[in-house]
């Protein structure tokens, strides 16, 4: 389709296209947390430390109201820029596609229905492990059992996540796997020698090449349960990680769990591809023999500052948009003109001019 782009494997990615064209599609939505990303300059994901913590049940919100309840506006950037969630409510919307909250460790619950795992948040990584083991082996054992759930109920099933400060944990999940990965920021000046920092003294701690210690020392809840859904869902339908950096995290950490590269495809921006701080498809093809598919949301032709800063480095990707986006126009055909008008519209109907 001309609106998506396809990277690495062409032949498995040009397939997945072709089965999921016209077909079903259900979007579950990992909402968790790490202190990581409360520490200073690390993340915009809020308007300041104290909010942070609302981001993801504010983000899952306002995916099913059009407005938040735990906080009075969506979640924005310290200067106004709204939540990418905007972006993902507007394409759900425009291709009527269902979605469903996972509760993974947020440290607010949202004011919605949810699918509750009780894991807790994800300790700074910084200072001290993120996870204790067992809660890593039940995230992956709760993830196996929702990804099953939720895959015989769809042709296919789309995972977004909203966890601030997640691309520092990922990389150092990236880095203690042993890949040689650069990761993206929500802000255009990413802070990489912070997170090569915040990664460096988190890594001291481990001694061990154990997927499982590493990501309980290093990780955060989303991680675990994310490589659970997908080792389960694959083997039955396919599955669309949505997301940048995060979701390299989840199938590096995948490999140890096992799933099928035959069903599994990533979907995300073209803000990502673009970023020359990260190396996102490079660390993709080191990991696994996955298809990444691409839409350029266009963002640049926006007559709305908040909007056009997307393509000007800010924010990026996040709660999903770039796969929520493919998906709409693979269920429906739908262009990128068209879902830009429809995200401007909204944009009006949530901000305002």
């Amino acid at each position: 389709m001309a609106d998506i782009q396809i990277l690495g494997n062409l032949n498995k990615g040009g397939n997945f296209v072709e089965d999921t064209q016209k077909k079903n599609f259900l979007f579950s939505f990992v909402i968790s947390y790490t202190e990581t990303c409360e520490i200073p300059g690390i993340t915009v994901a809020g308007e300041n430390k104290d909010i942070i913590k609302f981001t993801p049940p504010a983000d899952a919100e306002f995916l099913h109201y059009g407005s938040c309840k735990c906080i009075k506006t969506i979640p924005m950037t310290p200067d106004g820029k709204p939540t990418p969630a905007l972006l993902t409510k507007t394409a759900l919307e425009a291709a009527s596609i269902p979605h469903i909250v996972i509760n993974c460790g947020s440290k607010i619950v949202p004011q919605i229905p949810y699918l509750e795992t009780g894991i807790k948040f994800g300790k700074n990584i910084s200072l001290e492990p993120a996870l204790d083991r067992s809660s890593v082996l039940h995230a992956v054992d709760y993830g196996r059992i929702i990804g099953r759930t939720l895959a015989s109920l769809t042709d296919c099933l789309v995972i977004g996540e909203s966890i601030p400060g997640g691309t520092t944990t990922a990389l150092a999940v990236l880095k203690g796997l042993g890949i040689n990965a650069m990761v993206s920021s929500s802000m255009p000046q990413n802070p990489t020698e912070l997170k090569k920092k915040v990664v460096f003294d988190a890594l001291k701690r481990v001694d061990s090449d154990d997927p499982y210690e590493i990501v309980s020392n290093v990780g955060d809840p989303m991680i675990p349960l994310v490589a659970g859904m997908i080792s389960s869902a694959s083997q039955i339908t396919n599955v669309m990680l949505a997301g940048g950096t995060q979701m390299a995290a989840v199938l590096a950490f995948g490999n140890s769990v096992g799933f099928s590269q035959d069903k599994l495809a990533i979907g995300t921006t073209s803000y990502i591809i673009e970023d020359k701080s990260a190396n996102f498809v490079d660390t993709i093809n080191k990991i696994a023999d996955v298809p990444i598919l691409v839409v350029n949301p266009k963002l640049e032709h926006s007559k709305i500052a908040g909007l056009k800063a997307f393509s000007d480095g800010f924010v990026k990707e996040g709660a999903g948009a770039g796969g929520s986006m493919i998906s709409a126009i693979l269920k429906t055909g739908i262009d990128t003109h068209s879902l830009l008008e429809l995200i401007e519209k909204e944009y009006r109907r949530t901000i305002g001019q």
